[in-house]
């Protein structure tokens, strides 16, 4: 070993705390010791403060050796929480000797400090990983010698108070900046590294980012000390700042630079933010029932994410009138300060000079992202116009098809578009897309929907809301209108005779040719078969529909040449108006099918307006209708309750509501009567659902009352069953009333249930799903068989009263009744035997197994009030 060598003196802390001992070689000019992880020496436990204390290379004057000064606190001159002993001394700063013991605090963790002569560099280095240090050292000095204790003389510069002070908070080695100033701005002292961060700090003194607004602290105390972010030029710094009371002088110490710190921050705010735009812009694109609507809000969401100053959705298409393709503004959302650019931007050639790049670039799936003046000329001036100073744009594609193109846009500074904004645009694309894509579904399936996919007209569904659109206009309008039906005289000769193929080709014809005879505004709709509606909206004069029809009928006097066949065909038409005996869509309808009719029995090819002679009805049945209309609002409609009872326990399980009606000047109106009426008129509909949900409030108010929950039965007739929104008005009303599902039962008839099978299956399904119990009620009356009914999802079987009634006296109607029972019960229907009037029948059902009645032997429907006392008794019952 060399001689210089082998004199050196080595320093080795070794330190002991709750995870065991380690050996740590000091090469460094500086050492941060605490319990935080960030630490150069990290010591585990908590007695120890986050920085506890500094440990400091200091050469001994005179000398080219140095010693290590350890300091309590940290870098801003804070103390620790326990203090720092060493050798049993509490201490603020002490000079190193070699055998010195540290204690951080406590007694749970320790250094011992050595300093070493007579030993190898790389034996220093290798003592980190030995555990008897002792025996190591000796084994390694050449020749063996004691330990060597490095003594540093405590009167050197660095040992007054003043100037530990400082070299505790401005280190001289470390890479941090540290700064200090009096109260007048003056720099007192700059380390190396703030001189070679910030050379001109001293020129530009207060002035300079790192010392303004710093000189306010001593006002100040309680912010004493502070730690804040500064910027210089493009450059981002934490920056430590202290008062010295004492020596009223400022020291600054700059942390580190967070300035990546600060981009990744912002880029990830950004993202976080375009993140969040696209879930809010799909959200839209998705619940919105306006495709338009939802772009209009995604647009607007992902440009305020952006920054951006102009959104846009472009649209290919092509030219109506040269038929090249071009490309077309189709929606754009921009700053409330900025003018559309929407008028300047239709029909756009893709052949021009400005956008025949952007076409191959997008058309390839690629983006175009740059600044406005370093795009071709052409582009240039096109999007000047606009004041566009930067584009992003991306191609909108389905498959393979290049539909358009997504835009962002900036009118107020040059900027160059991120690969976040870049990412967030092209997702943003594909869900605009998919939006895209569903609305073209979705038209096609309305169109389909609402027009006859023979003839392309609108259908009945169609007909039925222009027409529903068209009485309201002309109620505020205070115009009239009329409702033609037109039907082909012969049409079934020609269809059986020649095909239904030319059928279909003849009607596709007499569509056209209707389209052509009426007035611009009207509408003509297939009804079905050779059926067909027309709408004659703003009608002011009588002439003006006796041209129309006219016109049509001439239209269909020629010949239609199809096929090598001359085809000859003529209609009749009922003509109905607006007026005090046509008031409503449904009468419109029905009145111009009576008049069409009245024309067939005048000759046909001829046309007829509905006149109320033409109308079959009775005086007393137009006046009984004409009661109905206002008997729910006038309160004449009320509910009775009719109680269904267990065979075996004879126990109420449930309650049918029945519909009442109380005439003030007709007395009781019998619902054979009355019904009928209501299903022929429509009225049924709202009476319907009132009585549904007036059962289903009473049962509520029932339950509330504590007596005992059961299930409320409520009759729908066939029209109500048919009706579109069936299933949310029952939701709703279960909603509105909150009564549980399961106490709800609703019955329909058997002809109801076997009219339409599979819509029958269709719609009880969905009650099923809905939690409700079906019952098919009037069981046996039919032409059905359980065979059928078992392909429903039911749950009870209403046995009808007239095979009761029989069955003591018909053998036959006894067997019938008995197979029904055994087959229901094998399904896993509940059986329910009506019109129980006699005990014998009574016996003869438990005889059989049947498990529910309900008849007169029993209970007579019961008002509101006695069925509730019913109730009391029974709870009453009950509990004893």
């Amino acid at each position: 070993m060399p001689g210089n060598e082998w004199e050196k003196i080595r320093h080795i802390l070794v330190v002991q705390d709750t995870q065991g001992q380690r050996t740590i070689p000091l090469q460094e000019a500086t050492y941060s010791i605490g319990r935080h992880q960030g630490n150069t020496i990290a010591l585990k436990s908590r007695s120890v403060s986050r920085q506890h204390a500094i440990l400091l290379r200091v050469t001994v004057p005179g000398t080219e050796q140095y010693g290590f000064r350890i300091i309590d606190g940290n870098f801003k001159g804070q103390g620790s929480t326990n203090g720092l002993i060493v050798n049993g001394d509490r201490c603020v700063a002490h000079n190193l000797k070699h055998g010195d013991v540290i204690h951080f605090g406590s007694h749970e963790v320790q250094a011992t400090y050595y300093a070493i002569s007579n030993i190898s560099e790389q034996a220093f280095l290798a003592s980190a990983a030995v555990e008897d240090l002792s025996y190591f050292l000796s084994e390694q000095s050449i020749p063996p010698s004691q330990f060597q204790t490095l003594v540093v003389d405590p009167e050197f510069a660095g040992a007054s108070e003043t100037a530990l002070a400082r070299l505790a908070s401005f280190p001289e080695l470390i890479p941090n900046p540290i700064i200090e100033t009096d109260l007048t701005g003056q720099v007192t002292y700059l380390n190396p590294a703030a001189a070679v961060k910030f050379p001109d700090l001293r020129q530009l003194g207060k002035q300079h980012p790192i010392l303004q607004e710093i000189f306010n602290i001593p006002e100040n105390q309680k912010a004493n000390p502070f730690v804040r972010e500064v910027q210089v030029g493009g450059a981002i710094f934490e920056q430590s700042i202290h008062y010295l009371a004492e020596s009223d002088l400022i020291r600054t110490y700059i942390t580190r630079d967070i300035t990546e710190q600060k981009q990744a921050e912002l880029e990830l705010y950004q993202r976080d933010r375009l993140l969040q735009a696209v879930a809010e812009a799909a959200n839209y694109l998705l619940v919105e029932m306006s495709y338009e609507t939802g772009i209009e809000k995604a647009l607007g969401v992902i440009s305020e994410a952006a920054q951006a100053d102009r959104a846009y959705l472009f649209k290919n298409h092509l030219h109506p009138t040269t038929g090249e393709s071009v490309v077309s503004l189709q929606f754009e959302w921009q700053r409330p300060h900025l003018q559309p650019s929407h008028p300047h931007w239709q029909s756009q050639s893709y052949q021009s000079a400005a956008l025949s790049r952007w076409y191959n670039i997008l058309s390839s799936g690629r983006v175009i992202n740059g600044l406005t003046k370093e795009f071709p000329i052409a582009e240039s001036e096109l999007l000047s116009r606009d004041g566009v100073k930067s584009l992003l744009l991306v191609p909108l594609r389905l498959e393979d098809q290049f539909w358009g193109y997504l835009g962002l846009a900036d009118c107020t500074q040059e900027r160059h578009w991120s690969r976040h904004e870049e990412s967030t645009l092209l997702t943003m694309a594909a869900s605009i897309t998919g939006a895209w894509q569903r609305q073209q579904v979705e038209e096609k399936i309305r169109y389909q929907a609402l027009h006859d996919l023979l003839t392309g007209l609108p259908n009945r569904l169609l007909f039925d809301e222009l027409l529903a659109k068209a009485l309201a206009n002309a109620t505020r309008g205070e115009e009239s209108l009329a409702v033609m039906f037109l039907d082909l005289d012969r049409f079934k000769i020609i269809n059986d005779t020649l095909g239904h193929t030319l059928g279909d080709r003849l009607l596709q014809n007499v569509a056209q040719r209707l389209q052509e005879s009426i007035r611009s505004g009207d509408t003509v709709a297939r009804w079905g078969g050779d059926e067909f509606t027309i709408l004659l909206p703003r009608i002011n004069y009588l002439k003006e529909v006796t041209q129309v029809a006219s016109r049509i009928l001439s239209a269909l006097k020629d010949v239609f040449c199809l096929e090598g066949h001359e085809l000859y065909i003529s209609a009749s038409l009922g003509i109905a108006l607006l007026d005090e005996h046509s008031p409503d869509a449904e009468t419109l309808i029905k009145h111009a099918d009576a008049a069409l009719y009245h024309a067939k029995d005048e000759g046909r090819n001829n046309y007829q307006f509905y006149t109320t002679t033409l109308s079959a009805k009775t005086p007393e049945i137009l006046n009984l209708e004409k009661n109905l209309r206002y008997a729910i609002e006038r309160q004449e409609l009320t509910v009775y309750y009719q109680p269904r009872v267990n065979i075996a326990t004879g126990q109420i399980t449930g309650m049918e509501a029945l519909l009442r009606w109380q005439h003030p000047e007709m007395g009781i109106v019998a619902p054979s009567i009355f019904i009928p009426i209501a299903e022929e008129t429509g009225l049924i509909i709202p009476i319907g659902e009132w009585v549904l949900r007036t059962a289903c409030m009473q049962n509520r108010r029932w339950q509330d009352e504590g007596l005992p929950p059961l299930t409320i039965a409520v009759n729908l007739s066939p029209k109500q069953f048919r009706q579109p929104n069936l299933l949310n008005i029952v939701s709703e009303i279960l909603t509105e009333t909150g009564l549980a599902p399961e106490f709800l039962e609703l019955e329909i008839t058997e002809s109801t249930a076997i009219e339409d099978i599979e819509f029958t299956k269709s719609v009880l399904v969905n009650l099923q799903e809905m939690g409700v119990y079906i019952a098919i009620d009037d069981f046996g009356t039919g032409h059905s068989s359980l065979s059928r009914l078992q392909l429903l999802p039911l749950h009870n079987l209403k046995i009808d009263g007239s095979f009761i009634k029989a069955l003591t006296t018909d053998i036959r109607v006894a067997h019938i009744v008995k197979a029904i029972v055994t087959l229901g019960r094998s399904l896993g229907l509940r059986l329910t035997a009506e019109g129980v009037e006699k005990p014998e029948e009574l016996e003869f059902l438990k005889s059989i197994n049947c498990e529910e009645v309900q008849g007169f032997l029993f209970h007579k429907p019961l008002s509101v009030e006695k069925a509730t006392e019913i109730l009391q008794g029974e709870q009453k019952k009950i509990g004893q």
